[in-house]
């Protein structure tokens, strides 16, 4: 009985997550207004609900409008990003004023869950640190840079250069924290000798929406990353892998696990922790 109500409430999810789908995918533009503001906030409340789901066994149609829905939410975030991160840039002590973004809570949270499960695998103040896909509001970055790692340099990685320009202005307001926080505009898959630099790599769940781009980019960071360094990436269960994309364990070859989390709250991604197997 149990197993089937289940089912029905994974199923009434399923259809609430697909008329967001619907509604977001008939809209002009997926700039910030009141229509899609409120259409992604009960998205993300329907992707923090309990749920069985297993995206593997979903029917084609559903798989189809997930991997859409996937795309549409990194434009929804890209475009709140950009406006908030150009507003920041405009004012004095941007640094001061980041919670003026919606969601400036969640990546606190996530921040301290992050470094909490780093800091159990031996990593507290790496001297260099990647993160790649850090976007024009680089709240990962900052937040992890100003409350838990106060000396570790920070290379931020995105392939979209207005992006790091407005994400600059913003960290240049504070000259010394400007000297641990760099932007460099890329396509990771270009960078190879450089990536041995870092202790610790962290990958934003948006950066290879499909599993083919994922494992591409990881079997890249793989060969090139140091011996010893350690791989945090972000991946999704559940009703979050609407959101987002999912890592496999078999996308993980080459990789030795260290640590595997999966949200029970808001926080929404899962976190992963891996080190390359050098033999």
């Amino acid at each position: 009985m149990a197993s089937l109500q289940n089912q029905i409430q994974d199923e009434i999810l399923v259809t609430r997550i697909k008329q967001i789908h619907d509604s977001l995918s008939k809209l002009d533009s997926l700039s910030p207004s009141d229509q899609v503001n409120s259409l992604f906030a009960s998205l993300l409340k329907l992707c923090t609900l309990p749920c069985s789901i297993d995206i593997n066994v979903l029917p084609q149609k559903v798989q189809l409008m997930r991997e859409s829905l996937i795309t549409l939410c990194s434009r929804v975030e890209g475009s709140l990003e950009i406006k908030f991160a150009t507003m920041l840039a405009k004012i004095p002590q941007p640094l001061h004023n980041l919670n003026l973004y919606p969601y400036y809570d969640r990546y606190i949270k996530i921040a301290n869950l992050e470094y909490g499960i780093l800091k159990e695998n031996g990593v507290v103040q790496p001297k260099k640190l990647a993160f790649v896909g850090s976007g024009p509001m680089p709240l990962s970055s900052i937040i992890m840079a100003s409350l838990h790692m106060r000396s570790t340099h920070f290379d931020n990685f995105d392939i979209d250069e207005a992006a790091n320009d407005v994400a600059r202005r913003i960290v240049a307001s504070d000259g010394e924290f400007e000297k641990r926080m760099k932007f460099v505009t890329c396509d990771i898959m270009e960078v190879k000798e450089k990536l041995k630099e870092y202790d610790c790599i962290f990958l934003a769940a948006l950066v290879g929406i499909t599993k083919g781009e994922k494992m591409k980019i990881l079997g890249h960071i793989r060969k090139y990353m140091k011996e010893g360094g350690v791989l945090l990436l972000r991946s999704a269960k559940g009703a979050g892998a609407f959101l987002y994309p999912v890592v496999e364990e078999h996308h993980l070859l080459g990789f030795e696990p260290l640590s595997i989390f999966h949200p029970t709250s808001d926080v929404m991604s899962s976190v992963l922790v891996r080190k390359p197997i050098f033999r």
